[in-house]
């Protein structure tokens, strides 16, 4: 690695810590990457992310060619097929954090039960179905539950999310994870009462120009 992906591996590895710290992810499970040059810097596969250094990280090329001293994520597919599909991915999370996973599990996605939900491009959070982790096949079911979206569920899985950058990406994350766990109470309480159509369209109107876009300092 030169200068530029010793800070990416650097940046990787932090993130990867902080997802666990946030309380959205455990042990080895989850994986974070953010893209470079011709592919993609990625956590390794079955290492406690406390126990690793910059140096574990591991690049993965466009073709799936991993450069290292370490085994990628096993879910390297999904990260590399990300980076194809949808040019302003910069950086991918994902997680088996408690709530979104409980919805997965019974292969449900998150509606407009909340604005928030159009935070992640549509009027709601859809779950992929489900294939085997690592394969091809459960690499194809999110790309398709992403469509139009920065996130999606992955059913008895997990959950995916991507941003601008590494920041952005575990910002979001922890984000979903929160509606998650609301949404999971809100169901305690009966069927949910959702938001219109008409009403999501407007909201997602507003979040095309929400935060500091074009803000100048001062």
């Amino acid at each position: 690695m030169n200068a530029m992906t010793d800070d990416l591996a650097a940046k990787v590895l932090a993130t990867a810590r902080a997802m666990n710290a946030s309380g959205i992810n455990r042990g080895s499970a989850g994986n974070v990457s953010v893209r470079c040059e011709d592919g993609f810097i990625i956590t390794p596969t079955g290492m406690a992310y406390e126990a690793c250094s910059a140096a574990d990280m591991v690049r993965v090329g466009a073709d799936g060619t991993a450069a290292g001293r370490r085994k990628p994520s096993s879910e390297w597919r999904f990260h590399r097929d990300i980076y194809a599909a949808r040019p302003e991915a910069g950086a991918v999370v994902h997680t088996h954090s408690p709530f979104a996973t409980a919805l997965a599990c019974q292969e449900q996605g998150v509606p407009a039960f909340h604005y928030m939900v159009a935070r992640f491009g549509g009027a709601d959070v859809r779950c992929a179905a489900y294939a085997t982790f690592g394969t091809q096949e459960l690499s194809d079911a999110m790309i398709g539950a992403l469509d139009g979206r920065c996130a999606c569920l992955m059913a008895h899985h997990g959950m995916v999310v991507f941003g601008r950058d590494a920041d952005h990406a575990l910002e979001l994350a922890v984000e979903l994870e929160t509606l998650c766990e609301q949404y999971w109470r809100v169901l305690q309480l009966g069927a949910p009462r959702l938001l219109s159509a008409a009403e999501m369209t407007r909201v997602m109107a507003r979040f095309a120009t929400y935060g500091q876009q074009g803000s100048q300092p001062g």
